[in-house]
């Protein structure tokens, strides 16, 4: 019997993925991961637009009642993050040893169930204990996407696909405080706005997990796993697809460089050069960039207040500036490929910190809403610029371990955040905020701007070798 026609390499395999065209069906596996992340981003901007909701109920109270006798909103956030760390920390790598699709599905249903339950309490105690496990599912759901998303979507196209990811999530933001804006003073059916906001977000992740259906495990993660023949499957499926959509054959794929090998990634591995630079850029990164992120966005609704609004009138105002976050990098999609990656969180942190030093200055609703936009949309061009950089920087065996570990370090850093903004609201008003944001930012630029290396263009095979 004669041999049949040899196996294709590593290497052959990932240049042709690297290959395909941005057709309408990658786009599309794009849109159903990112549906996934809007519904953890949902949550996680929950913490800026359910407090005051919350305090409204009489179940959190504004000042001194939390943990270390700060704000509850303090407590819930840090409760967030907290969960969130020992997420990324500690179960990031499950995806590396069980696979991106079945650990995306499971991580969501995780989330669900803990953010239904959240709907049921009554108390601040119980719902900042159900946070802290509905932040562990989120910890691990948003490290597993990153990397799914990367390893699917071809070179030229990378780093735009994580800014169409970042339009999609973000979408979430302006929903959250729509509706929490509108459920602020009704109870329908005698159930308390809160709750249906909370409700709402655990059906709609429901319905997230049964699309699912139709994603195909990442290639790259068979290939390290030793599966080339399945990856070979997956890989010739969507060569199809893109070949009946382009309606002819697909260009030749780039001459083969170095292809990864079913090796098993372990954490001693992010230590070893060239990955320790990395890691340790990319940990300090993180630590510093989370401060202007999440310090500015799940505080906004307070710092307005702090500024001289009214609860409801920040509640408007917030939801006019959250509708910068999916329209930033919408209107970026042109670009995103265009400039090295590192660069664009550069330019991005000293825009968070510029503008948040004037918006700290405003008393006028424009003045408010427009510096409030600029300060969000600089935070958008980040927020898909690092995600999209830091999955470029490790090979697949270890990817969603690294990523995961360098990941935590924000939320580490934001359990501790939650305090530093409710000390610096509470001492130095909301100024001393846009301060203690503005230097974070400095650390930031500094970290990316002097030890980032290149990544444009280039297959993630190339990059982490």
């Amino acid at each position: 019997m004669p041999p049949g026609p040899p196996r294709p390499s590593p290497a052959e395999l990932t240049a042709r993925l690297d290959r395909l065209p941005a057709t309408r069906h990658l786009w599309g596996l794009a849109f159903r991961l990112s549906l996934g992340a809007f519904f953890e981003m949902f949550d996680l901007f929950l913490t800026a637009y359910v407090s005051p909701l919350l305090i409204r109920a009489g179940i959190f109270q504004p000042n001194g009642h939390g943990w270390l006798g700060l704000s509850d909103q303090a407590t819930f956030a840090a409760a967030t993050f907290g969960g969130l760390f020992v997420g990324t920390m500690l179960f990031s790598s499950v995806a590396d040893r069980f696979g991106r699709r079945p650990i995306f599905t499971s991580s969501l249903l995780w989330y669900t169930a803990a953010t239904l339950m959240m709907a049921t309490q009554s108390t601040a105690a119980g719902l900042e204990g159900w946070r802290f496990v509905a932040g562990i599912g989120l910890g691990v759901e948003l490290v597993t996407i990153d990397a799914y998303l990367a390893e699917l979507m071809p070179a030229a196209v990378r780093v735009r696909a994580f800014a169409f990811n970042a339009f999609v999530q973000f979408l979430a933001i302006p929903t959250v405080a729509l509706l929490c804006w509108l459920f602020a003073a009704r109870a329908p059916s005698g159930l308390a706005g809160w709750r249906w906001v909370l409700v709402l977000s655990g059906a709609g992740a429901i319905a997230v997990w049964v699309l699912r259906s139709g994603l195909p495990e990442s290639p790259r993660w068979l290939i390290r796993r030793g599966r080339a023949a399945e990856a070979q499957t997956v890989i010739a499926g969507l060569e199809a697809r893109a070949a009946a959509e382009t309606g002819g054959p697909l260009p030749p794929p780039v001459a083969a460089g170095v292809g990864e090998t079913a090796a098993a990634g372990s954490f001693a591995d992010i230590w070893r050069p060239p990955y320790r630079r990395r890691t340790v850029m990319l940990a300090v990164f993180n630590f510093f960039q989370t401060i202007g992120f999440y310090g500015f966005g799940n505080w906004l609704p307070l710092l307005l207040a702090a500024q001289g609004a009214t609860i409801l009138k920040s509640l408007e105002y917030s939801f006019v500036i959250a509708i910068a976050y999916p329209l930033a990098p919408l209107l970026c999609l042109p670009f995103a490929d265009r400039f090295e990656a590192k660069w664009q969180v550069v330019a991005a942190a000293l825009g968070v910190g510029l503008f948040g030093l004037l918006f700290a200055q405003q008393r006028s609703a424009a003045g408010l809403i427009l510096c409030g936009v600029l300060v969000t949309a600089s935070n958008c061009l980040m927020s898909y610029a690092y995600h999209a950089y830091q999955t470029e920087l490790f090979p697949t065996r270890m990817r969603a371990r690294a990523v995961g570990f360098c990941y935590s370090w924000s939320r580490l850093s934001t359990v501790f955040t939650s305090f530093m903004i409710a000390f610096f609201l509470g001492h130095f008003g909301a100024g001393g905020v846009y301060v203690f944001i503005a230097v974070s930012m400095a650390v930031v630029v500094l970290a990316i701007g002097g030890f980032g290396p290149r990544t444009r263009g280039l297959a993630l095979e190339a990059i982490s070798q």
